[in-house]
């Protein structure tokens, strides 16, 4: 009796301590640094590009939202990640901002694939 007892601590700890994201202290700086980066030189060469090309705007406008909304859905996945574990209510908050970052990178894909329509689109116009 005691063995099953003993063995079912040790099993439901071990559940336990795989239930959060443990992350050294600078790797959250270095993923919201690198990832502000990127995605500021992405947004710059996107509006060089756009005033380089205006014949297409609305392409470039769609390709801007997309950045944009993948910033955002990002926010919200390292929101949840660096969210308290110890928090009473921490595994419905992390799913909740993990569901938010998951809705927004949806709606940043529409608008990449909207972006690539109005892309393709123009090409056909223009080689016609």
């Amino acid at each position: 009796m005691i063995i099953e007892v003993t063995g079912a601590f040790i099993k439901q700890k071990r559940e336990m301590e795989v239930k959060y994201l443990p992350l050294e202290q600078e790797v959250m700086g270095l993923l919201i640094g690198g990832f502000s980066i990127v995605m500021a030189i992405s947004m710059l060469v996107t509006v060089f590009l756009w005033v380089k090309n205006k014949n297409n705007s609305l392409g470039y406008i769609w390709t801007l939202l997309h950045l944009l909304l993948v910033s955002v859905a990002i926010y919200f996945a390292l929101k949840g990640i660096a969210f308290d574990y110890n928090h009473p209510m921490a595994s419905e908050e992390i799913s909740l901002q993990m569901g938010i970052s998951g809705v927004v990178w949806a709606l940043s894909m529409i608008c990449l694939v909207i972006a690539l329509f109005n892309f393709s689109k123009e090409r056909n116009h223009s080689s016609s």
